[in-house]
């Protein structure tokens, strides 16, 4: 068997209006502390939460991936605000089932519209329209899953490797 270990990273791409969103927030935040210092202390406590709700919305805005494929083992963190990170997969490549683009036949069936299987999904991509995405269809646990993921070119190859009849390129 081989004995690969291939890192991937993914940043999510950030939503339209985040960074206007953040200004104003630090900008109400400032007014309301500048307005609590000149006129009246009430107007403090309002400043300091927007300030404290700029620093969560901060943390929760900025999402990254990592897929780890080391050997048979396939797993994904996700890593919020650049600190914090957490596993949330790790899958035994023995069990999967498919892996193709999302418009490929062979995951014609677990698509929403017009699928005949409905399978609980988790999306990993990095919503960029000019990366292709790829649907994985995997077992964990006792049940199968539906993953949507940016895979590049070589971990695509190791997968293909390893299961060249489950694995279909774009």
């Amino acid at each position: 068997m081989y004995n690969i270990r291939i890192t991937e990273q993914v940043t999510r791409k950030k939503k339209p209006g985040t960074g206007v969103l953040k200004v104003l927030m630090v900008v109400f935040g400032v007014i309301f502390i500048l307005m609590g210092i000149v006129f009246s202390r009430g107007f403090m406590l309002p400043g300091f939460l927007l300030i404290c709700l700029y620093f969560l919305f901060d943390l929760f805005s900025q999402k990254e991936y990592e897929y780890i494929m080391e050997g048979n083992q396939f797993s994904i963190d996700v890593i919020m605000g650049k600190r914090h990170r957490k596993q949330a997969h790790e899958l035994d490549l023995n069990k999967l089932e498919v892996v193709a683009p999302n418009w490929h036949e062979k995951v014609a069936k677990y698509r929403i519209k017009g699928g005949t299987e409905r399978l609980p999904k988790y999306d990993y991509t990095s919503y960029d329209d000019d990366i292709p995405y790829y649907t994985m269809i995997i077992g964990e646990g006792r049940e199968k899953i539906k993953i949507l993921l940016d895979l590049n070119e070589e971990m695509l190859r190791a997968m293909k490797n390893l299961f060249p009849d489950k694995v279909f390129f774009a």
